[in-house]
């Protein structure tokens, strides 16, 4: 059995329970990640606090790093002990291990501990996004100057 952290009602911290769920066999496309770190986001206390609608009863957390134990029909991209990251809903990453879509993990390179990953996925692909979609950087870029005379570039 696996462990997490659930609310059955919104309200203050008081509402979280650690809890023995049980995670099952990954279906068609998903895979069975094994915690090794999870991010803890202020936007957690949002969805806790009912400010954030939230079906319940709800998992804690959106963002976690770990090692792929079980995989789905289907699965390529993956195999059982690869190390992957990811960010975003459904809710549920406060917990030991948890079924995921394999279409929404990062593969996690080894030099990146899972604590990093986990602390850091959700701001690097929001960065990533704002500097190539949102507004792409050129040489030209008064930050990208600033970049390059600092040796950062």
């Amino acid at each position: 059995m696996a462990n997490a952290i659930r609310f059955h009602e919104i309200g203050t911290p008081s509402v979280m329970r650690w809890e023995e769920i049980e995670v099952g066999r990954p279906g068609a496309g998903e895979v069975r990640v094994r915690h090794e770190a999870v991010g803890l986001n202020f936007a957690d206390t949002y969805f806790r606090s009912g400010l954030y609608p939230a079906q319940l009863p709800a998992g804690m957390g959106v963002e976690g790093a770990g090692v792929v134990e079980e995989i789905g029909e289907g699965v390529v991209d993956f195999a059982v002990g690869d190390r992957v990251t990811y960010t975003g809903s459904p809710l549920g990453a406060y917990a030991t291990e948890r079924i995921m879509a394999s279409s929404d993990l990062i593969a996690l390179p080894d030099g990146i501990a899972f604590d990093t990953a986990a602390a850091m996925t959700m701001r690097g692909l929001t960065a990533a996004y704002l500097l190539r979609r949102i507004y792409p950087l050129k040489a030209e870029t008064p930050c990208c100057c600033m970049l390059r005379r600092a040796g950062l570039d």
